[in-house]
């Protein structure tokens, strides 16, 4: 008889448990639903800057769902997917000039609904990451690029790939912190063969 009871209860609770997890996770999906209908409601068009930045794509709710910690399977597919959306120069060339490229990198105009539209946006490099080593003050969200040139040739095949580490870093590392550049229309093509230019030819100061 006992045995009989220890069952049930252990049953009763095992359905208490399971009742209280989809309770859970259903207050958690309703919660996620209010806040995305708060964040609509109060956010405006405003000069260039469109409410409708809000809105994520599929890498960006993914990121959000896993807490940046994308299942293997779902990782694969994202990274494919932005892989093939990179749109490459189509005369075949990433190396721009360094010299613009380095005012680029410095910059951080743009984006914003102070901007115009018709103004060309900054690669705003320096706030994440090391450039030059005369500089005092650098930012250190991404890794340092100085001497990027040193430790990686000149090759077509190395320009290529920093062409698209820039133009997509997603298509690398789906939930990285660095921006997708080319894909989302922030920098032209022109801006990041400048940047290419910056990062890997000799008489940049990255590799001074």
């Amino acid at each position: 008889m006992n045995t009989k009871w220890n069952i049930g209860i252990a049953l009763a609770m095992s359905m208490a448990i399971i009742a209280a997890s989809a309770q859970a996770a259903e207050s958690d999906s309703a919660l996620e639903a209010k806040a995305t209908a708060i964040i609509k409601r109060d956010f405006r068009d405003k000069g260039i800057a469109k409410a409708d930045r809000v809105n994520q794509d599929e890498l960006q709710a993914m990121c959000s769902k896993y807490l940046d910690q994308l299942p293997a399977k779902v990782e694969e597919k994202i990274r494919n997917d932005q892989t093939k959306a990179i749109k490459f120069p189509a005369d075949g060339k990433y190396l721009g000039d360094w010299k613009a490229g380095e005012k680029l990198a410095q910059s951080g105009k743009g984006m914003t609904w102070s901007d115009k539209a018709d103004e060309p946006a900054g690669g705003n490099c320096y706030n994440c990451h090391r450039l030059s080593s005369k500089e005092i003050a650098y930012g250190t969200i991404g890794p340092s690029l100085l001497n990027y040139g040193k430790t990686h040739d000149l090759s077509d095949e190395m320009q290529r790939y920093v062409y698209s580490r820039i133009y997509n870093a997603k298509a690398f590392k789906p939930c990285a912190n660095m921006p997708r550049f080319g894909h989302m229309g922030i920098l032209s093509e022109a801006q990041i063969k400048d940047l290419v230019a910056l990062l890997l030819d000799p008489e940049s100061p990255v590799n001074k």
